[in-house]
């Protein structure tokens, strides 16, 4: 047996057909009429089509001397329901079959030149039984049934002729599939054009039942048994949380009781059975999941300490959650009536939840997360690098301590009450700050005093530092100062002029890149630290046989005049913004969505071919608006492959991207697995942007977009 979905077609050429019949015409015989009058003799016949049973007409003349009419296939006729000399009308046997007529005569046969046809309407009477199961055998009567080439009961289940198990011209009987729903039955002569025909009144296909769903509450993990009547249609079962269990991993199966195993993430819902037939049975009420029952102690204590709960189901306990949100850790070893979890070292004072598989929330006491207590340290003044002690209660709580300037010690020897820290260079007079396990602060009663004979810092007089360009360090007592020492621990070698109110000196041309800080050491060998500033500016370009575009026009480089697909970009020229001619500059201020900023596919701009396993990408970038947080990044094609160059600026503390001036970012091409060995000189070139939210482009400047080897 198979579904089929039945396709209603054009019911033009049946309802044709049904008025042809209805009008009852008369087909012309061939026979002439007799020029001897006593002969009989016949002109037309009909209806037709005819339906069995109905009355067949004969008009023409002398047709009273017929004896008899010969139907097919040699079915006597010699009863008429009238007979007159133009008029003889017989009732059609129901046995009668297509084909040409005879009527008999004294005077010879007379045979019809066209054959006789039948109307054969396909109908139902009834069907037994009215209510049925899946595997009943059903009986439908009717007429015409052996025209049936198939049965469609209700969802679109079709039993094909070769399925049925009786099969007459008055009776239909089959097998009931386990798919067939409560509904209409349709017959049909499973034609191209097919006749269908359906019950006045609906089969009712009998569906399981509950009786009973026990027990409820019902414990994850545990056996639930239903009971009810013909259970044997169920296919599976479906719990809360969409929960679906297969006859395959039923406990047990019979047509009065399914016993299965709930699983551990059941949530609360109803309980549903579905047969084949996939009309879903549910219970009235919610099924409810057990939740475990507890009581927790100790409420007051440390982080990484445990907590004991006791109760009822705690081995339904998944997780658990203490203040702040975060996770502790269940330990091995718990039963149904205890467990023991592990406090978080983040965790702060709050409740304590506990969750199930199935997301159940048991919340618990307010937990108090004891704090270090600052009570004093010693010496109250001292040196960098210098050791203090501080004196306190649960110090062992305690993850940095942190000086006034923002520079964490180094903490060496504690217990539960005393702290050793050696004092940070950097480190100015202030509180210190004890930092906790969970990020509680504590602070100090009084400020601690830093013995240190240190210039005082004033300003710098550039915004960056240039590697290989005087830096200007302002302040008093500058004098004192013996060595300042870079980014990247490299020490400054030249100097400019040095007052006791400025240093000048050159930035170190391999200082590291980015934001940092100079350390400084001063003749009587104390060591502090200048404020930031960011080291960096634009590198000169190496080699312009490597330049992709540097935005001027003429051999090396385009003017933007074909290039500028996405409309985002223009050419610029401002002497007071450029690094040397033309460069390229953004001027969508409220960019969302994906665009070009520049491509090229063409050979009027000359691309170089390098190994990605030896060369850089350049670029020289300067964004005076910054990108807010959240906006897209950048992606740079090279001969039709995509890399990611992200924002092009630096990173601000308030996640925005911009830069302090140009300077030159720099890609290594072969941390980008997607380039080829060998990028090729042809393809697509360019660069490409996609934001979801509004992006200001009216800021960025780009310039010298170039390979470097390594």
């Amino acid at each position: 047996m198979q579904k089929i979905q039945i396709k209603f077609r054009n019911r033009t050429l049946l309802f044709a057909t049904l008025c042809v019949v209805s009008t009852g015409f008369l087909f012309n015989s061939c026979e002439g009429k007799e020029e001897v009058d006593t002969k009989a003799a016949l002109y037309s016949f009909g209806p037709m089509p005819i339906a069995r049973g109905a009355e067949l007409k004969f008009i023409g003349v002398n047709l009273d001397k017929v004896t008899a009419v010969i139907l097919p296939n040699n079915i006597t006729v010699t009863s008429f329901t009238k007979k007159t000399p133009t008029l003889l009308t017989l009732t059609v046997p129901q046995e009668a079959m297509p084909g040409y007529v005879v009527l008999k005569t004294p005077d010879g046969d007379i045979t019809t030149k066209t054959e006789i046809g039948f109307s054969e309407p396909i109908s139902i009477a009834s069907f037994t039984p009215a209510t049925v199961k899946a595997g009943d055998e059903l009986t439908i009567a009717g007429d015409y049934l052996n025209l049936v080439g198939e049965v469609i009961l209700t969802d679109r289940i079709s039993v094909v002729e070769d399925d049925f198990t009786s099969h007459s011209r008055t009776e239909i009987k089959l097998i009931v599939p386990a798919e067939a729903q409560t509904g209409k039955i349709a017959v049909s002569n499973a034609e191209e054009e097919p006749i269908i025909v359906f019950s006045a009144s609906d089969l009712t296909v009998t569906l399981p039942a509950f009786t009973s769903v026990t027990p409820n509450p019902v414990k994850a993990g545990t056996a639930l048994t239903i009971a009810g009547t013909d259970l044997d249609l169920v296919e599976t079962v479906t719990l809360g949380g969409n929960k679906v269990i297969a006859a395959a991993d039923f406990v047990s199966h019979t047509a009065t009781e399914i016993v299965i195993n709930v699983p551990d993430d059941t949530k609360d819902g109803k309980v549903v059975m579905i047969p084949a037939s996939g009309v879903e049975v549910a219970t009235a009420d919610d099924l409810l999941m057990v939740i475990p029952t507890l009581s927790v102690t100790p409420v007051t204590l440390k982080n990484g300490q445990d907590i004991t709960v006791t109760g009822t189901n705690l081995d339904l306990v998944d997780h658990v959650t203490f203040g702040g949100g975060t996770q502790g850790t269940i330990r091995d070893g718990g039963t149904a009536t205890q467990i023991l979890v592990t406090v978080p070292d983040d965790a702060v004072t709050g409740i304590v939840s506990f969750f199930t598989r199935a997301d159940k929330q048991i919340d618990g006491p307010n937990l108090t997360m004891i704090d270090p207590v600052f009570t004093s340290f010693s010496p109250t003044s001292a040196k960098a690098n210098s050791d203090i002690i501080i004196s306190g209660t649960d110090l062992d709580l305690v993850t940095d301590v942190v000086f006034t300037g923002d520079m964490k010690g180094t903490i060496g020897a504690r217990t539960g009450t005393s702290l050793t820290v050696t004092v940070p260079v950097g480190a100015r007079t202030g509180i210190i700050t004890l930092v906790a396990k969970n990020k509680t602060e504590v602070q100090s009663a009084i400020e601690f005093s830093i013995l240190a004979n240190l210039p005082v810092f004033g300003s710098y007089t550039e915004f960056r530092g240039e590697p290989g360009n005087i830096l200007t360090i302002n302040g008093t007592n500058m004098l004192l100062v013996k060595e300042l020492v870079f980014p990247g621990n490299i020490p400054a070698t030249a100097y400019g002029v040095k007052t006791d109110t400025k240093i000048e000196v050159y930035v170190p041309v391999d200082v590291t890149r980015g934001y940092g800080t100079i350390s400084l050491l001063t003749y009587e060998g104390e060591e502090g630290i200048f404020p930031e500033i960011f080291f960096g500016g634009t590198d000169p370009v190496v080699d312009p046989s490597l330049m992709i575009n540097d935005f001027e026009v003429g051999a090396d480089g385009h003017d933007l005049g074909w290039d500028n697909w996405g409309g985002a970009v223009e050419l610029g020229s401002d002497p007071a913004i450029a690094i040397s001619g033309n460069y390229m500059h953004g001027v969508l201020p409220a960019l969302n969505g994906w665009t070009w900023i520049w491509g090229c596919n063409h050979d009027q701009l000359p691309k170089p071919s390098v190994t990605k396993a030896d060369h850089y990408l350049k670029m020289d970038v300067y964004i005076t608006t910054p990108f807010a947080p959240g906006t897209g990044a950048f992606t740079m094609k090279l001969a039709g492959t995509d890399i990611d160059i992200g924002h092009l600026g630096i990173q601000n503390d308030d996640g925005s991207w911009s830069t302090p001036g140009w300077i030159t970012i720099t890609f290594d091409l072969a941390t980008y697995p997607a380039l080829p060995d060998v990028i090729p000189s042809s393809g697509d070139w360019g660069m490409t942007l996609w934001t979801g939210v509004d992006m200001d482009l009216t800021g960025l400047y780009v310039d010298n977009i170039r390979f470097e080897h390594k």
